[in-house]
């Protein structure tokens, strides 16, 4: 006996139909997982523990029901074990399978009476009255006629246990499922025919012609994106390329809606032959009746969309939504076709269209057409090519994986556009992240740390900064990390020491470390374009500026934005004259900088905290040791006219000793800041130190190791322009004692002269050890500086004593995380990938600098 084949797509809801006893379940489990089968009988004993409590069945479905949504929404195939045998029963299953656009499956086992009787009865735990049996009998055999008219795609039925103990299961892909195929290809847009220019195109790429056949030398692949018809001149030569190269296996295509349209006309449906369809049928008209078959047969046959190279790549005529991909139903086909419509018209009488695009996440790139407009549009890893050659336009195509386009200009305008090319279809903000995207807890994948967790709470207040405070986001493509100080030092009056920092990297197992003097400045960001078309096409930026800088929480740094544009047009002319820009092979770079003065950005911080503190703290300290020392005067008079007054209550003198102290403490602070506070009168004023070359196109710069980002700092951006200075950086190695104190040394110059102090990096800008990363810096701060930090009276033994008890480790977990998702942000931005996906990584450092850590770490 031949088996019995049961056919099902890889993804599909299958729903068992069979009356009690007749072997469903023994079925399933025996041609499926055990984790695909959803038994009603399960769920009832879930909800209840009792499997065959009847009464339970409303909460055991309901239950069923929503573990099969989850199961089909994450593309598994899902079969439901219950008798199924009422309509309304099998309704749910049908209304499910549209829900998800999956395809239903009905497997009936419509066995004998007189079986299923004497299977009942071997079966104590549900031994059922006899009326059932017949009573599953008769629904099973009056179901099964109208199985396909309530929307199952499949139905088979097995009528004997010889055919069912015969029967084979077979998964089988559905018909969009390509993804073993990997190109290359060249995705070509609307043809609407134009035969000219499919030709030239094809030349272009490299196709050959070879006994009317196209095919490339180099094994690519035409995949086209339909419309292949109407408005053109030459809509049956398309017609016969694009089959010829489609039947040798040399193209792929999906329909557009023109070509939809054709075929309803040449299956004698009754259409308005509108928007270039009567140019279409005249020329089919000239051709054979067996053309115009084969052209039916060939549209009507063509799959809605392709999912292709592992489910990298989607080919669609009006594109796809995320959830819709690799799905087949009515609605995916009609998505295909039409793209997200509302059923309303514009003022040019023409659909108006949602903007799918915009809400975009998928990780799979899509390509498609059906809107026209004067160039390609990409937008979160989506890609419209239709370039409207029918309408004087360009025919393009997308060459994949290059991810690059080739166009060939239309040799006329065969039709006047209803709405003029270069009118936007959409307005154009959904390449960044929305609120959708960050109200739930987020999960971030990064090259360095694989898993990065935002908590919602954290997210709240990132969202609060990116949308009343952030720069245009287009530029925001890095934030830097925050830094963990080193460890505590039991150096005898130092709370932070180089030796610490040494100690860290050594016992880690780096030997070689940079040390970068620490400017006390604020932390910048510089991006430059080197023209404004640069920033429109790589940025998308579109009013005109070549650049930005801004500050690590991504906010503009100067509220005043022409001395933003005077330093970034300072730095344009340096790298002109270094021949940055053509060494590097880039119109584009992003710097990591130090900016100063500190009092530039932190005037409200100084005029609201340091001042005031200082002011006060040294008008009060003065007067309370000139009133001492009056006090002590007087002590000391009364002391020679009474010896007596000796030993009474509190010696004035100590008190002074004490009240000195702090004053001079407290001037010691004022000084600290004011170290690092000078007027600004003009540009000139302003010093910027670069510490890092981040990235360019192509490129970021996070393999190079420190010493090449600061020579190259040196050669192209420094020692021309005042503006831009040199860090001075001293290499140090951790097992080398010479070299140790050259490093200890040096701090010390660098903090006694009013330095802030160093920061202490591997010799690499990332380091390992045992497959764990390691800080890639950690700083050193002076003595006087920390008085900015901690008080002026800091060091006093008792309270170096308490500050020495800090933990690092919450600091430390951070800095990680935030070098980790800045690294990945540019790395994302260089690749092209979707704007969103870079601002995921800037949105969660901000979100972390929401963490509670000690500040003054």
């Amino acid at each position: 006996m031949d088996k019995y084949k049961i056919e099902i797509p890889d993804t599909c809801l299958v729903a068992m139909v069979g009356g009690t006893s007749s072997g469903k379940s023994s079925f399933a489990l025996k041609h499926f997982k055990p984790t695909e089968v959803l038994s009603s009988d399960f769920f009832r004993g879930m909800v209840s523990d009792d499997e065959n409590d009847q009464n339970a069945s409303g909460d055991a479905f309901d239950l069923l029901y929503y573990a099969a949504e989850k199961r089909l929404a994450n593309m598994k195939l899902t079969v439901i074990d219950a008798t199924n045998i009422r309509q309304n029963d099998r309704k749910k299953v049908i209304e499910l399978a549209r829900s998800q656009n999956v395809h239903a499956a009905a497997i009936v086992l419509n066995m004998p009476e007189d079986i299923m009787l004497e299977r009942n009865k071997a079966r104590p735990d549900r031994n059922l009255p006899e009326r059932v049996i017949h009573q599953h009998s008769r629904e099973v055999r009056r179901s099964i006629r109208g199985l396909k008219r309530e929307g199952f795609r499949f139905v088979y039925v097995i009528n004997s246990p010889e055919q069912l103990e015969n029967t084979e299961v077979v998964r089988t892909k559905l018909w969009n499922d390509k993804r073993d195929e990997h190109g290359p290809f060249d995705i070509i847009g609307d043809i609407h025919g134009c035969c000219d220019e499919l030709e030239l195109l094809l030349d272009k790429l490299g196709y050959v012609r070879t006994d009317g056949v196209y095919s490339h030398p180099e094994g690519r692949k035409a995949a086209f994106l339909g419309d292949f018809c109407d408005r053109g001149e030459r809509s049956a030569d398309v017609l016969r390329l694009v089959m010829d190269m489609v039947k040798s296996g040399n193209a792929i295509a999906v329909p557009g809606n023109h070509d939809v349209k054709l075929v309803k006309y040449l299956r004698g449906k009754n259409v308005n032959l509108t928007y270039g369809l009567d140019k279409t049928v005249a020329e089919l008209e000239e051709r054979s009746e067996e053309f115009r078959n084969e052209v039916c047969e060939f549209l009507d046959g063509l799959i809605s969309h392709y999912v292709l190279d592992d489910g990298r790549l989607v080919i669609a005529h009006a594109g796809l939504k995320q959830e819709y991909i690799g799905r087949g139903s009515a609605r995916v086909r009609e998505f295909c076709l039409y793209g997200d419509t509302t059923g309303e018209v514009d003022s040019y009488g023409l659909p108006v269209r949602l903007d799918w695009a915009a809400d975009y996440r998928g990780r799979a790139m899509v390509v498609y057409g059906h809107v026209a407009g004067k160039e390609v549009r990409q937008l979160n890893n989506t890609f419209c090519i239709d370039t409207g050659c029918v309408f004087g336009g360009k025919l393009t195509a997308m060459r994949y994986p290059e991810k690059e386009t080739v166009s060939v200009d239309a040799q006329a305008q065969y039709y006047e556009p209803v709405k003029p090319l270069d009118t936007p279809e959409y307005e154009d903000i959904g390449d960044m992240l929305t609120v959708g995207d960050f109200n739930k807890k987020l999960h971030i994948n990064t090259e360095l740390i694989p898993s990065i967790d935002i908590q919602e709470n954290n997210a709240a207040a990132a969202l609060e900064t990116m949308s009343r405070f952030a720069a245009d986001p287009h530029w925001l493509i890095y934030l830097p990390p925050t830094m963990s100080p080193c460890e505590t030092s039991d150096v005898d009056g130092y709370l932070e020491h180089p030796l610490k920092a040494f100690e860290y990297y050594r016992s880690h197992g780096i030997r070689n470390v940079v040390c970068e003097k620490k400017h006390m400045g604020s932390r910048s960001v510089t991006v430059l374009c080197r023209s404004a078309e640069t920033a429109l096409k790589r940025f998308g930026i579109t009013d005109g500026s070549m650049g930005i800088i801004y500050t690590r929480t991504g906010r503009r740094f100067f509220d005043d934005l022409s001395i933003e544009t005077a330093l970034l047009d300072r730095l344009a002319a340096v790298l002109e004259k270094t021949g940055f820009w053509a060494d590097f092979d880039t119109d584009w770079v992003c710097l990591d900088t130090e900016l100063m003065p500190w009092s530039e950005k932190a005037q409200g911080l100084i005029r609201s905290q340091y001042a005031p503190t200082g002011n006060a703290g040294a008008h009060s300290l003065s007067a309370a040791v000139e009133a001492l020392e009056k006090a002590c005067m007087r002590v000391n008079r009364e002391r020679e006219v009474d010896s007596r007054v000796s030993g009474q209550n509190v010696d004035p003198a100590e008190l002074l000793d004490r009240y000195k102290t702090k004053l001079t403490d407290m001037h010691s602070y004022v000084k600290a800041y004011r170290e690092y506070c000078w007027t600004v009168n003009n540009i000139d004023d302003f010093r910027i130190a670069p510490f890092h070359i981040l990235a360019v196109e192509g490129k970021v710069f996070s393999e190079e190791k420190h010493v090449w980002h600061m020579e190259n700092i040196r050669k192209y951006i420094t020692g021309i322009d005042p503006v831009f200075m040199e860090t001075p950086y001293l290499c140090v190695d951790t097992e080398d004692g010479e070299s140790v104190q050259a490093g200890v040394d040096w701090w010390l110059s660098l903090t006694s002269s009013g330095g802030e102090g160093m920061v202490v990096k591997p010799e690499t800008y990332t380091a390992w050890q045992g497959g764990r990363l390691l800080q890639p810096a950690v700083k050193c701060r002076g003595r006087e500086y920390l008085r900015i930090i901690y008080g002026p009276e800091y060091l006093e033994p008792a309270h170096l004593t308490r500050l020495r008890v800090r933990s690092l480790n919450r600091k430390r977990s951070l800095a990680l995380r935030e070098f980790s998702l800045g690294i990945e942000s540019l790395k994302r931005f260089v690749k092209g990938e979707p704007l969103y996906r870079v601002h995921e990584c800037a949105f969660g450092v901000l979100a972390f600098e929401s963490e509670p850590v000690d500040p003054r770490l």
